[in-house]
């Protein structure tokens, strides 16, 4: 079975997500990223881990040491020695990162490692900024802004909200912003409407400047648009699935399903589990589940060493929901992991 395609990719386009640290790492000749020093010493930046003024000087001592060699081994036993309980915990979590992180040749091999491992004690925002940076790099040379924005959902949950027929997709956090400023004042409040109508929708016309601002989070994705919406998540979805494993399915966004026979699903997020789980045993689903579905697409496995050969070419679905609170949180992870992947090759 022909591969799909790869996406068009330019050396020169300009950079973007620069909040994901890239600068800071560096990229191996076969393209994964490698930690760095200046990459650790990041972290050691974050409020979590700088010491306060009335840090003890166990805290304080430990912190100066792994901003001189972020490498070095700490023994258990020290950390004990913080005074401080949260203090303890931080650099506890942080090392067991760090150390995880090391023990992997490349960011993108300590990812998976992570998937097949299960996360342990890594805590959510670490997996979160790992994800940010992973997907920097898969996205590389990437000119597409409608691709580029979609892949954001990745590592950036989404308030979704329906306006005049079309799905609207907002960065949560952006929106929060915008909605925070807007009880605040009288003349926004009394405009009325969904406060993700005052913001810009992603389009054709203004693509061209999504670098720029892209770390502002604040573009909204029309996730209904023919051309650009669905499309261009599963462009992103392809991409992703490519960089981490070498190959892809080829997705491709559906209305419905039409009774076809599939061997596999793929559920995108949480929610879409319990959804997909119907679907797959073949029952009707309420009216309050199908109006969460917000995104169908087909895929067939490729006939690839990593697909268990009982599975290669053999067809499949892929759901995309919103919870209850219409929040949509990709869980990009479920690409890889939930795919019939042979033994020792996830």
């Amino acid at each position: 079975m022909a591969e799909a395609p790869a996406e068009p990719r330019d050396a020169g386009a300009p950079d973007f997500w620069v909040a994901s640290g890239h600068h800071l790492v560096d990229r191996a000749d076969h393209g994964g990223l490698v930690v760095t020093d200046e990459f650790l010493k990041a972290y050691l930046a974050r409020p979590e881990l700088m010491p306060p003024a009335e840090a003890c000087p166990v805290e304080r001592g430990l912190h100066a040491r792994l901003l001189a060699a972020p490498r070095a081994a700490i023994p258990p036993d020290e950390i004990a020695l913080i005074a401080d309980a949260d203090a303890r915990e931080n650099f506890g979590l942080f090392l067991a990162f760090r150390d995880h992180l090391l023990a992997h040749a490349t960011l993108e091999a300590a990812y998976l490692a992570l998937l097949r491992g299960g996360m342990g004690r890594i805590p959510p925002l670490f997996v979160q900024h790992l994800t940010h940076l992973v997907a920097r790099n898969a996205f590389d040379g990437i000119r597409d802004a409608h691709v580029l924005r979609a892949a954001e959902c990745f590592f950036r949950p989404q308030r979704v909200t329906v306006h005049e027929g079309s799905l609207l997709l907002a960065d949560e956090e952006a929106i929060a912003l915008h909605e925070h400023d807007r009880q605040h004042s009288p003349l926004l409040n009394m405009l009325g409407g969904p406060a993700v109508t005052e913001l810009e929708v992603l389009k054709p016309a203004n693509a061209g400047g999504y670098a720029a601002r892209s770390d502002a989070h604040d573009l909204v994705f029309d996730l209904t648009d023919p051309e650009h919406g669905r499309p261009a998540l599963a462009r992103a979805m392809a991409i992703w699935t490519r960089h981490l494993l070498g190959f892809t399915p080829e997705f491709r966004p559906v209305e419905g399903f039409e009774n076809a026979r599939f061997t596999w699903f793929l559920a995108l997020d949480a929610e879409a589990t319990a959804i997909g789980n119907r679907l797959w045993r073949g029952e009707a689903l309420a009216e309050e589940a199908r109006a969460r579905v917000l995104a169908l697409f087909t895929f067939t496995l490729p006939d690839h060493p990593r697909i268990l050969s009982a599975q290669r070419g053999g067809q499949g679905f892929a759901i995309l929901a919103m919870d209850p609170d219409r929040l949509m949180r990709i869980k990009p992870q479920n690409l890889v992991a939930g795919l019939p992947l042979a033994p020792d090759q996830g």
